[in-house]
């Protein structure tokens, strides 16, 4: 299998990152084109913008990208792990429609998804007011992946264009600013999650969080099935020095992983970040451990998933310098 290296952008000492070529693909999949994206919704988020969101494309593996496009043209590309994107620099009071378009890891583009209409409200004059905090948010989990979200309605001098839904720090939903609950889909059993809602104007002024709703979805995850597979780890010597080559399959998951933490001697020592979207397939880190030969190390690793949180760890393997 040919080797292709991926820059990565270092995180707290990471050195360099190595990816290989893609998965194969499953019989019956060869040559086959990614299907429409579904579930593919538009809210005007303010004057100028409009939030689009759609479901993964589960019929076929490897999506490295989606395309959005307003009309035909493409305005937007996201990682395959992302399934929304805040369409910007739009005119007020106008009507648009958007389609999304799933690319897979060979390049090759599906069709478009069904067409969907959002109209932006009229610009807002010299506002600089925010909306006030959303109040008494709450929720409840109704399955192990989705929950549900309600809050009271914030206030606004011009009115509510939108609320949007964050985990933790990433916003992961948005609705329009008549709707005050929401359905999450798409996470992981026996997982605490963290949410907050914050409204928007449409001069895009943000309201302050609301307060923050912690829920937890039924059910047991082991990490297993989120931990990354064939993980190996050796040593080699170079210039004087000794280093660590780790060599790992990315966890199978609804998306891209472009973040790890790895784990050495039961300190974290290094996390690895993509500046972009990753190829799938094996991948690989070297890093420098010291000039001491003999010296046993332990190490593991583990994926930050597209839901925000940490999968699970993978085996861990111990290594000594010089053998």
């Amino acid at each position: 299998m040919r080797r292709v290296p991926w820059p990565l952008l270092p995180v707290c000492g990471a050195l360099l990152l190595v990816a290989s070529c893609g998965w194969g693909r499953p019989d019956g999949d060869e040559g086959r084109a990614p299907g429409p994206p579904t579930g593919v919704t538009a809210q005007a988020g303010s004057a100028t913008s409009v939030h689009v969101m759609w479901n993964a494309v589960s019929d076929s593996p490897g999506v490295r990208r989606y395309e959005v496009y307003r009309g035909t043209t493409k305005v937007e590309e996201v990682p395959g792990s992302l399934h929304m994107v805040d369409v910007t620099r739009l005119r007020p009071s106008t009507m648009y429609a958007f389609t999304v378009r799933a690319r897979d890891t060979e390049g090759r583009l599906g069709p478009p998804s069904r067409a969907v209409r959002a109209r932006t409200p009229a610009a807002v004059a010299a506002d600089r007011s925010a909306p006030t905090r959303p109040s008494k948010p709450a929720g409840r989990a109704v399955g192990s992946r989705e929950v549900q979200l309600s809050w009271g309605a914030s206030r606004d001098d011009r009115g509510v264009v939108s609320y949007d839904v964050y985990q933790g720090g990433a916003k992961i939903h948005s609705v329009g600013g008549n709707q005050t609950a929401t359905v999450l889909t798409g996470l992981r059993p026996g997982t605490g999650y963290v949410f907050t809602v914050r409204a928007r104007d449409a001069a895009d002024n943000l309201s302050p969080a609301s307060t923050p709703v912690r829920l937890t979805t039924p059910g047991t995850d082991d990490g297993s099935s989120t931990a990354p597979t064939g993980f190996t780890a050796r040593t080699h010597r170079a210039d004087g020095a000794y280093y660590i080559d780790l060599s790992w399959d990315p966890p199978r998951v609804d998306g891209v992983v472009t973040e790890y933490q790895i784990r050495l001697d039961g300190a974290s020592a290094t996390s690895l970040v993509w500046g972009g979207t990753p190829p799938p397939g094996r991948a690989g880190y070297s890093f420098y451990v010291g000039r001491s030969a003999a010296q046993e190390h332990r190490v593991r690793l583990r994926a930050r998933l597209p839901d925000g949180t940490w999968g699970g760890w993978s085996p861990e393997r111990t290594v000594t310098t010089g053998s």
